[in-house]
């Protein structure tokens, strides 16, 4: 409970509320907010994108695991966050016979044995540039990551975040995070958010419901704007919170859908087209930067700071 102080009391009654806090009522008190959550400009966010869009024309029109697109997209994602100030390590694998890469960073500061992470696969398939599957939610963790830096957040807990590798063949690269990690490690990470396709352009407002706290804390979010949401179903354990969750590890996330239908139902809460996919250009070539519903992407990397700043106090 939050006790407060009229500012006009008798010096009787300040005697009184001091006395109280003397109680055990004060076992009670919460601790005051670090910070709140900020809004992450979409502008910048599409900004990203745009990069991202630049990078997979430029490298035959994708950004998959194993080809020139994916590592450029890592070097570009790296270049911001240590110009930002985080420690960035890159993590290499082989999958499929090709080398991949995750990359970790990790903001200075917090408690090392309270680690809160949030991720997003940066690889798409070789069909095409991948924006909103991935380029959605790497670009919106990026620049949540790139707001902790201007903002020089100092959360109670460690933050990390991480841009996985080969996912789209399986997980491969948070996989190989999250059994590269110690049992001591691995207790530490008190939770994982992750974020996969946050921009579909029919969209759904989807969360996660594995662990209840953190599930809790992006309803609330949604709840503050007047979104309604549905329990995530589509992608459950077909992306990189799969292997946190298995090994013990808190997860939760939020979705924007992909190729599953709307239903009337959905449109009418939503609004968007009933009868047609969340993501009608999903693991396509037309998944570009004309790809995103600009609203979903807005109110998602909202909800990623907003989850972000709520879990690392």
């Amino acid at each position: 409970m939050k006790l407060s102080v009229p500012g006009r009391v008798t010096g009787a009654a300040v005697i009184a509320v001091a006395a109280l806090l003397t109680t055990s009522a004060i076992a009670d008190a919460a601790p005051a907010r670090v910070a709140a959550a900020p809004d992450i400009p979409v502008a910048n966010v599409k900004a990203h994108l745009t990069q991202l869009q630049s990078i997979a024309t430029a490298n035959g029109g994708n950004r998959a695991h194993g080809r020139t697109g994916y590592k450029a997209s890592l070097d570009y994602v790296k270049a911001q966050l240590d110009a930002a100030g985080f420690t960035t390590t890159i993590q290499q694998f082989t999958a499929s016979s090709r080398v991949g890469y995750n990359l970790i960073a990790d903001w200075p500061g917090g408690d090392a044995n309270q680690v809160v992470m949030a991720g997003s696969h940066l690889d798409g398939v070789t069909s095409g540039a991948g924006i909103n599957d991935n380029g959605s939610g790497s670009a919106a963790l990026l620049e949540a990551a790139l707001t902790v830096s201007r903002t020089q957040y100092q959360p109670t807990k460690h933050l990390r975040f991480a841009w996985w590798g080969a996912e789209e063949l399986g997980m491969v690269g948070s996989r190989n995070y999250v059994n590269g990690l110690t049992t001591a490690n691995r207790a530490k990470i008190s939770g994982y958010l992750n974020f996969d396709m946050i921009g579909s352009p029919n969209p759904g407002y989807f969360v996660y419901d594995d662990d209840p706290a953190i599930e809790k804390t992006l309803k609330d979010f949604y709840a503050g704007i007047g979104v309604a949401t549905e329990i995530e179903t589509e992608g459950d354990g077909r992306s990189d919170h799969a292997p946190f969750k298995s090994a013990g590890i808190p997860v939760g996330g939020v979705f924007t859908g992909a190729s599953s239908t709307k239903s009337a139902a959905q449109a009418a809460k939503w609004g968007g087209t009933a009868g047609q996919s969340f993501d009608r250009c999903y693991h396509s070539s037309c998944d570009t930067t004309s790809n995103i519903n600009d609203t979903a992407l807005n109110r998602n990397s909202d909800a990623l700071a907003y989850a972000v700043w709520e879990l690392s106090e």
